[in-house]
């Protein structure tokens, strides 16, 4: 250990005013002589340059802007117009999404800026590169929201359980099912819940908002999901709420057909990660952490998610988990495939028979706007928030 602590020691000021290649540079010979892990040779070398004090950083040439400032004005509408998805996303479907904004002449407040060479510019960005240019516009700070799912004591021995390690079979029509509820800072008094149901095979993803968890309510939106999918539905894994977990909604999947019937662990997010994904993504993000109570606030979160599901199935894109690789440091990473949305997805895998229901989908697809998919998500959330407000001046007033 004291041969470690020199090693460290003599390589801490060069660290420090390092530059970025220098520094993967020194932690590879740092964990080639002293066989540590290298996120562990990482914090030992900082730790040894706090302990020689303060050591003044090599000031470097800022990195030149390789694209030009009117590709950038064009890249933040191009983000504001496609619903603010995050650079990696966006430089997937960056080529589908420009010739659709061209083509319903959608550019209009950057028309001076748009030529083929700017356009070409913004093709060429990375994901990395567009979350560094776009830093500065994104405000993602959202209050904490309550959870209101209450573990179900009732049918947890007859209901087989699905941990995150089992998986489901490589073919759509699987859903792990969650529900959201619009509470706000408090779960006292009735309120609405979003069910979300997602396919993790193709990532396919359903949403509709209900007046309440009660069964009768549970069962009108689960029969609308199972009219909304293009295909029919072979299981479902349930979140681990009595909302799900009751013999009336179990007597309703068997009504279905739907064999096979799975349930979460108990304060286990990663056992249903991908319906927890869409949760966050889908749900919070486009209606907030307000409360809504009303039978207008349902009608409008219902037209909200709506456009929502046109926008998240069919234009922007998605990654799904494909292994695990090992670095030479010894450490696991995840895998993910290239992104493509779900309804790639559903092409690539075949998942959806000729017939009506598809020339319908591929209708849909091929009209979608997505700039006036975003203008009327924006303008559904400023109802949203315009109901929230009011809603808390007559709390207030009463009490």
């Amino acid at each position: 250990m004291a041969a470690r602590r020199q090693i460290t020691k003599k390589y801490a000021r060069e660290y420090a005013g390092a530059s970025k290649a220098r520094k993967g540079a020194i932690l590879d010979e740092l964990v080639h002589a002293t066989d540590w892990t290298r996120d562990h040779a990482r914090r030992a070398i900082r730790q040894a340059s706090m302990r020689r004090g303060p050591v003044s950083a090599v000031k470097r040439r800022p990195r030149p802007r390789k694209y030009s400032y009117d590709a950038l004005k064009v890249l933040q509408e191009v983000w504001v117009l496609a619903g603010e998805p995050c650079g990696k996303y966006l430089a997937a479907a960056m080529g589908d999404l420009l010739e659709r904004l061209v083509r319903f002449n959608e550019l209009g407040r950057v028309a001076d800026r748009v030529s083929e060479a700017v356009l070409g510019e913004v093709r060429a960005m990375s994901g990395a590169t567009i979350d560094r240019y776009l830093r500065p516009f994104r405000e993602a700070r959202y209050p904490a929201a309550k959870s209101t799912t209450s573990p179900s004591r009732i049918l947890r021995s007859s209901i087989p359980l699905r941990t995150a390690m089992d998986g489901f079979p490589a073919v759509a029509g699987y859903l792990e099912v969650d529900t959201v509820a619009h509470c706000g800072h408090t779960t006292q008094g009735d309120y609405l819940a979003t069910i979300c149901a997602t396919d993790p095979f193709t990532g396919w993803t359903a949403i509709r908002t209900v007046r309440n968890k009660s069964f009768l309510h549970m069962q009108k939106g689960m029969e609308w999901i199972v009219r909304q999918l293009p295909w029919p539905i072979l299981g479902v894994d349930f979140d681990n709420g009595s909302e799900f977990l009751n013999w009336g909604l179990i007597a309703w999947c068997e009504r279905k057909g739907i064999a096979s019937i799975t349930r979460s662990r108990p304060y286990e997010h990663n056992d249903n990660a991908h319906v927890e994904q869409r949760n966050g993504a889908w749900v919070r993000k486009h209606a907030f952490r307000y409360r809504y109570e009303t039978d207008a606030e349902m009608a409008l979160l219902n037209k909200l998610w709506a456009d929502v599901m046109d926008k998240q199935n069919h234009l922007l894109p998605c990654v799904k988990a494909t292994g695990w690789d090992e670095r030479p440091s010894g450490r696991k990473r995840r895998v993910y495939d290239s992104p493509r949305t779900p309804y790639q997805r559903v092409l690539d895998a075949a998942a959806l028979r000729a017939g009506p229901r598809a020339e319908r989908l591929a209708a849909r697809h091929r009209d979608l706007n997505p700039a006036a998919i975003t203008r009327r998500i924006n303008q559904a959330q400023n109802k949203l928030i315009d109901s929230a407000r009011a809603a808390t001046h007559t709390r207030r007033e009463a009490a």
